[in-house]
């Protein structure tokens, strides 16, 4: 059996950071667990350190099932490097390299009206982004499929 993974983004502002990879992902925001109604209630359980809450933290998910689960946690120090690990933003569908290139380059400008910013095209096969706090990630063309 395969292990489950979620994945977890540190950040400054994690209110910003959700807003926008709800945006690019079409993710929701996740209900807290059972039996907790509010995230805030659910975090009451950890006795967070003073000066911390509720707003410091997202919980994302894919509102069909199938995509990791995706946490936004502040945290005290700023982003200083290149990541090490990165979304892939893959477009559908099928065609030609023009085709194909057309969509990436639309789903780039559909992002940076939500606040990314474009670091570097590759080739016509992929465009690398930034999310509004600089964390890099990729769009590119999906795997066709039969």
């Amino acid at each position: 059996m395969a292990a489950s993974f979620d994945l977890t983004l540190d950040c400054a502002d994690a209110r910003l950071l959700a807003a926008f990879w709800k945006t690019a992902l079409g993710y929701v925001d996740e209900p807290p667990p059972a039996p907790f109604a509010t995230r805030a209630e659910w975090l009451a359980q950890f006795d967070l350190p003073e000066g911390e809450s509720a707003d410091d933290g997202a919980w994302l998910c894919d509102p069909a099932g199938d995509g990791p689960r995706l946490s936004i946690l502040r945290v005290p120090e700023p982003k200083t490097a290149k990541n090490r690990l990165h979304i892939d933003i893959r477009v559908p569908g099928h065609g030609t390299p023009a085709e194909r290139w057309a969509r990436i380059s639309a789903e780039a400008e559909r992002l940076v009206a939500a606040g990314a910013t474009v670091a570097a095209e590759v080739d016509t096969h992929h465009l690398v982004l930034r999310d509004p706090e600089g964390n890099e990630f990729c769009v590119a063309a999906g795997a066709a499929r039969s």
